[in-house]
């Protein structure tokens, strides 16, 4: 399958909001799961929300209240709704799509939070 294609970052003050978007190409029948991780310098990726076909999410700790992810009406689609950014949240966003024969990953978007 093709790699995941992100858009969506930037560069946002802190308490402001964005919003990540997936597309995955492909049979939404094989998709498991879609799932945004992140990696700021000088630390390992981790995972921040993820969203099964049936809908069931998990979100880390420390975005928990603040980030919502969602997946679009064509099931190919997942975005990742930010808000009240902090400073921490700076790093390159991943989208993750777990298929019933492995996972794939996208090349990342930039999100930095900075005043």
């Amino acid at each position: 399958q093709a790699q995941p294609v992100e858009s969506g970052g930037g560069l946002v003050q802190p308490g402001g909001s964005l919003r990540l978007s997936c597309a995955a190409s492909g049979s939404i029948f094989s998709i498991n799961v879609m799932g945004w991780y992140r990696q700021a310098p000088g630390k390992q990726r981790e995972l921040v929300a993820s969203i099964t076909s049936a809908g069931s999410t998990t979100y880390a700790d420390s975005v928990k209240g603040r980030f919502t992810i969602s997946r679009g009406n064509a099931k190919n689609t997942a975005y990742l709704q930010m808000n009240s950014l902090k400073p921490e949240d700076t790093g390159r966003y991943y989208c993750a799509v777990d298929w019933s024969y492995g996972r794939t990953w996208g090349q990342g978007t930039q999100v930095t939070v900075s005043s």
